[in-house]
């Protein structure tokens, strides 16, 4: 038996660090519960105050097969490397040319820093590019493959 999970990023400012993940993965905003007709509502009728409205959010993939990704505020920020991270798969894989996988990698990667990512290096295998490691808008690290 499978369970069901869900990544959470801790982050101290909810909006940039979701806007930046849904740009990398093509990710959305969930609608609100069935029920109503937006969050605000919703969060209205949970008497969630509305002071705290920001300090969460969530996305999904659009369509419906990957698992979902939520954004939690916390007072503290990051101070150590990330013991888990998420390995971004844009090459296609290692069968294909490197010129092509070198080519998409860095179409990636492009565009992410123009999304407020941060290119922490470049990691070669046999002279080649494999990957990219980058860090999100608020230094949570990930690859780009």
């Amino acid at each position: 038996m499978t369970t069901r999970w869900t990544l959470t990023l801790d982050c101290g400012d909810v909006a940039l660090v979701m806007a930046f993940w849904k740009e990398a993965l093509g990710y959305v905003e969930p609608p609100p519960p069935e029920g109503w007709t937006t969050w605000e509502e919703w969060l209205r009728d949970q008497h969630v105050p509305e002071e705290e409205w920001g300090d969460g959010g969530g996305l999904d993939d659009p369509d419906g097969r990957l698992p979902e990704i939520a954004f939690l505020k916390v007072p503290e920020g990051k101070t150590a490397k990330n013991r888990v991270h998420l390995d971004l798969q844009v090459s296609g894989g290692r069968h294909l040319a490197q010129e092509l996988r070198r080519t998409r990698i860095m179409a990636h990667v492009d565009r992410l820093v123009g999304a407020g990512g941060t290119v922490l290096r470049e990691d070669l295998v046999e002279g080649e590019l494999d990957h990219v490691v980058m860090a999100d808008p608020e230094g949570n690290e990930f690859c780009v493959v």
